[in-house]
C-alpha cells in the first residue's frame, strides 16, 4: 500500500486559489445534498484547472516514494479542503473510500481510476470488491462523488508527473487525510 506524503501549505497561496475557494464556499453555503455539492463545485473548479497561476512552485512538488498531499485550503468551519495531489508516473492510491462529497480535477499530466462497488460474496466466502469502470481523466477532466459508491483506486497513468486538485467536504488538515477505509478485500 502506498501511503501519503502530506504538506500544509495554507498560508501561501495565490490570487487564483483564493478566488476559487470562495466560489467554493458560496456553493457548499448553500448546505445542499452532498452528491449535488460535488457536482456544482465541479463546475466551478473547472475553469480554473491547468491555469499556471492556480499553485505556487511549492505546492507542485512530489516525493520520490509516494504521492504527497499539499493541504491549500481548510474552511475554518471545517466544511471544506483543497488540497493538491502530486503523483510521479506510477504512484499510486490504496482502493479507498471517503469520508465525505469529493471533488477531484486534472491540473497536469493524466490519472486512472478504477472504480469498485462492494458484493457480498456467496456462502462463508464474505464479501468482495467487483470493479465496474476504468476512468482515464486528463487536463481538465473532473470528477465528483459522494458515499456511499466512492470507492477507487487512483494511480498516475502518464510518463511525468501528474497534479490533481482535489476538493473534500470535510477538513483534511485536521484528518490527515480524506480516506475514511482502504480495502483488503479480494477484488475481480
Amino acid at each position: 500500500m502506498t501511503t501519503t506524503t502530506t504538506t500544509t501549505t495554507p498560508s501561501r497561496t495565490t490570487a487564483r486559489m483564493s478566488a476559487l475557494v470562495r466560489e467554493i464556499r458560496t456553493v457548499v453555503d448553500r448546505g445542499l445534498a452532498p452528491d449535488l455539492t460535488a457536482y456544482l463545485v465541479g463546475e466551478r473548479l473547472a475553469p480554473h484547472l491547468a491555469a499556471a497561476d492556480l499553485l505556487t512552485p511549492e505546492q507542485c512538488v512530489g516525493s520520490p516514494d509516494r504521492y504527497r498531499q499539499h493541504v491549500l485550503h481548510a474552511e475554518a468551519d471545517g466544511s471544506f479542503s483543497v488540497v493538491a495531489l502530486v503523483w510521479l508516473p506510477g504512484q499510486e492510491t490504496a482502493i479507498h473510500d471517503h469520508v465525505s462529497w469529493c471533488v477531484a480535477g486534472v491540473h497536469e499530466g493524466e490519472e486512472s481510476e478504477l472504480r469498485y462497488r462492494l458484493a457480498p460474496a456467496a456462502g462463508d466466502a464474505g464479501a468482495r470488491l467487483v470493479a465496474t469502470e476504468q476512468v482515464v481523466n486528463g487536463v481538465g477532466e473532473v470528477c465528483g462523488f459522494a458515499p456511499p459508491g466512492d470507492i477507487h483506486k487512483v494511480r498516475n497513468s502518464c510518463r511525468t508527473k501528474a497534479i490533481s486538485i482535489h476538493v473534500y467536504g470535510a477538513d483534511v488538515s485536521r484528518l490527515g487525510s480524506s480516506v475514511r477505509r482502504v480495502y483488503t478485500l479480494p477484488a475481480d
